[in-house]
């Protein structure tokens, strides 16, 4: 149904959503700052109290032709009432600033769900280049939704006239005059974004206020057209969080905390190296914006030398840690074998992005774990752990490092696009909460203290000596060394004792993990869905929906991922079946190969989009009566 928003009766009655939750999306060119436009709105609903997760989704291209597909910009939230798990399947809410935006995004869009569309964008010539036969708006294509078309770009121009900018300054404001007239409709009080955009753009006052009055402008909107008798179109009141001081986190402000969080607790410097890559980058840039006394943060000119820094680092005593993704991970690969034969500790963050090669840099993928347990020369498996939400990023992170210093090896934690982008609300753990024991190094610094190839019988993990100590110079390398001095040594039964070291840490972590139980269920029962990483919150929806309904599911996540967790076999053993969504070609599904006497359905999706609830449930559906 299409309408004009000047029309009074569009708004007569409230719009209340279904159940307790809203799912937005903003859509448009790169260049229309859709990104900013939805972090200004998830901060509101911050404020606001509500829980929320958000879906940030960029074009692979640096800048795209203006108004084509490819060049199409989406933000993503979910908010509500309740406890939310995904960014959500399809939006009550999408506001498209052109042809474009709409082209890809139309048929994602609830029916009977409000599209905010800016007519400006809808030129015969924008609507051609979007791929569009004929006028969406004309040909009946939008019956189904409710339709706001408003000339965004006018109200902008007015809105901003007097503040002595060109036209194409003044029109970039255009997506806070949308973003004004979003928060009004969810009842929003637009204060506390005027002051993050006062706060952003202080050093351009101009600038600042024309977006300042263009918000104003929005917000003020559905007033001035009497629409202020109908109340906020959406009312969702407070989610009922745990009591505690909370911020907004996005998986790759979790990781960037929850590396100098370790280095805090394991009483070491942090030194983090990498080079900027797509979709790790925003690790390095947290680090360097941080005013931490015992932080180094290097921009190498490659990832090999990134990882070779940051072994050095090691040796020399500090928690060392790098990041990127499946190609620089590949290029690491010499190095990250390097650092399991000098028996150091590195912390190495994988944000998985869609591949082979280069792939598509800005979409997610889960494609890199069997290359993270095994993709090295020799026999060199990894400990490999997986962060699930843009939150857990911050425990996943420690675990890692706890991992990797208590067993003097590196440590691969797998995040991905969608975690690394994504935010949620994150609730600040108290100081008592985090238990630094586990991460004390043995770190000598005397002779008597012990010797540099001595190990922990329990951990298999060798001592820590710090260079320079009299008495503990010692050598490490790439080269084959003797178990017991750490002199070059090609002795044939040495190597095997070496090998067996290096593969016995795997166990050894094993042996240290607990027992692995259900998220959701008993243990026992039809079907388990069985997930690691991100795939935890389309998971988590469709299995609470599906034991709503009587049916015997049950949820069980893996964060331990090499070595597998212990009861991983016999748990798995008591269900009928399991399902296994992965985004990959199903790798988690081979490693599962002897595993358990159950049979495995293996869920696919490697679409460069994270999975969604409803195709869960599908699968779930499908499984338990096919």
């Amino acid at each position: 149904m299409t309408t004009s928003a000047l029309d009074a009766g569009l708004l007569d009655v409230p719009r209340q959503p279904e159940g307790e939750s809203v799912r937005i999306r903003f859509a448009g060119d790169s260049g229309d700052g859709v990104q900013t436009t939805g972090a200004l709105f998830t901060q509101s609903a911050a404020d606001f109290g509500n829980d929320f997760a958000t879906f940030p989704d960029y074009p692979a291209e640096i800048r795209a032709p203006a108004g084509t597909t490819a060049g199409v910009s989406a933000f993503s939230l979910h908010l509500g009432s309740s406890a939310i798990f995904t960014h959500g399947d399809h939006p009550d809410v999408l506001v498209a600033f052109n042809a474009a935006a709409l082209a890809m995004h139309w048929q994602s869009l609830n029916p009977g769900g409000l599209l905010l569309l800016d007519s400006s964008g809808m030129t015969p010539r924008l609507v051609q280049k979007a791929g569009f036969s004929a006028d969406p708006r004309k040909d009946g294509t939008l019956d189904e939704v409710e339709v706001i078309e408003l000339d965004i770009s006018a109200r902008t121009l007015g809105a901003t006239d007097g503040f002595g900018l060109t036209r194409k300054q003044a029109l970039r404001a255009r997506n806070m005059w949308a973003l004004g007239l979003t928060l009004w409709l969810f009842g929003h009080d637009p204060d506390p974004v005027a002051r993050e955009i006062a706060r952003r753009f202080s050093r351009m006052p101009e600038i600042a206020d024309a977006n300042l009055a263009a918000l104003r402008a929005g917000h003020a909107y559905g007033d001035i057209h009497e629409l202020e008798k109908t109340g906020p179109r959406f009312d969702l009141g407070p989610a009922p969080l745990p009591s505690g001081l909370y911020r907004t986190v996005s998986g790759a402000d979790a990781l960037a905390l929850g590396m100098v969080a370790a280095a805090r607790l394991a009483g070491l410097r942090l030194f983090y190296a990498s080079y900027p890559i797509t979709p790790a980058s925003p690790i390095l840039h947290r680090l360097a914006a941080m005013e931490e006394p015992d932080l180094t943060v290097f921009q190498a000119e490659d990832e090999i030398a990134a990882a070779s820094a940051a072994i050095g680092a090691a040796f020399g005593g500090s928690l060392a840690a790098t990041a990127s993704s499946g190609p620089g991970i590949a290029l690491m690969t010499e190095a990250l074998g390097l650092a399991v034969a000098a028996e150091l500790p590195l912390l190495v963050v994988d944000v998985q992005r869609a591949g082979p090669s280069t792939g598509m840099p800005t979409k997610t993928e889960q494609s890199d774990l069997l290359f993270a347990a095994r993709g090295r020369n020799g026999d060199t498996p990894l400990p490999v752990v997986a962060a699930r939400s843009p939150s857990d990023c911050f425990d996943a992170t420690i675990e890692a490092a706890r991992i990797a210093i208590t067993h003097m090896t590196p440590a691969i934690l797998l995040a991905d696009a969608y975690l690394a982008n994504a935010a949620a609300p994150w609730r600040l753990p108290e100081r008592e909460d985090l238990d630094p024991a586990p991460l004390r190094p043995s770190l000598l610094r005397d002779r008597e203290d012990g010797h540099p190839f001595r190990r922990d019988p329990r951990t298999l993990g060798r001592d820590w000596p710090l260079p320079g100590t009299p008495g503990l110079e010692h050598r490490v390398g790439g080269l084959e060394r003797d178990a017991d001095t750490g002199e070059v040594s090609y002795d044939p039964a040495n190597h095997q004792k070496m090998t067996e070291i290096r593969c016995g840490k795997i166990g050894r972590i094993r042996e240290a993990l607990p027992n692995i139980a259900p998220e959701l269920g008993d243990g026992t029962g039809r079907l388990a869905v069985l997930g690691w990483g991100s795939t935890y919150g389309a998971i988590q929806i469709a299995v609470r929906r599906a034991r709503a309904s009587g049916a015997s599911v049950d949820h069980v996540h893996l964060r331990h991922l090499s070595p597998l967790p212990p009861g991983l076999g016999t748990l798995l053993d008591g269900y009928e079946q399991i399902l296994l969504p992965e985004m990959n070609m199903g790798q988690l599904a081979y490693m599962l190969r002897g595993t358990t006497r159950t049979p495995v359905r293996s869920l696919t999706k490697v679409a460069g989009q994270p999975f969604l609830g409803q195709e869960v449930a599908r699968a779930i559906r499908e499984a338990l009566d096919p």
